[in-house]
C-alpha cells in the first residue's frame, strides 16, 4: 500500500538541504570577488555596492554543478529523487 506523507518534512530531506545550503554559502563566500572585500575596507560604499551588484550574475551555480560532479553527487534537484527513495523504503517498512 503506498501511503503518500504530503505536508512532512523527513529529517533527512531536512539534513540534506541544510547541508547543501551551507556548502553553496561557503562556497558562495569564497567566490566573492576580492575588490568587494577591499572596497569595503577603504570605506568605498559605492564601488562595494556596485561590485557586489556585479557579482550575482557569477557563474556560481556552474561551480556548484562541478562540485557536485567530482564529488559524485545528483545535479541540480536531481538528489530530491533519492531522498524521497529513501523516505518511501523506511515508511514501507514502519507500515
Amino acid at each position: 500500500m503506498h501511503r503518500r506523507l504530503g505536508g512532512v518534512l523527513n529529517r533527512i530531506a531536512a539534513w540534506a538541504i541544510g547541508t547543501r545550503n551551507m556548502l553553496k554559502a561557503l562556497l558562495i563566500g569564497l567566490l566573492e570577488p576580492p575588490a568587494i572585500r577591499r572596497a569595503e575596507r577603504e570605506g568605498d560604499l559605492t564601488a562595494r555596492l556596485a561590485l557586489q551588484e556585479e557579482a550575482k550574475s557569477l557563474p556560481f551555480g556552474a561551480v556548484w554543478d562541478h562540485y557536485c560532479l567530482t564529488r559524485d553527487v545528483p545535479v541540480g534537484e536531481a538528489w530530491l529523487a533519492d531522498v524521497q527513495a529513501y523516505e518511501q523504503r523506511v515508511t514501507e517498512k514502519r507500515s
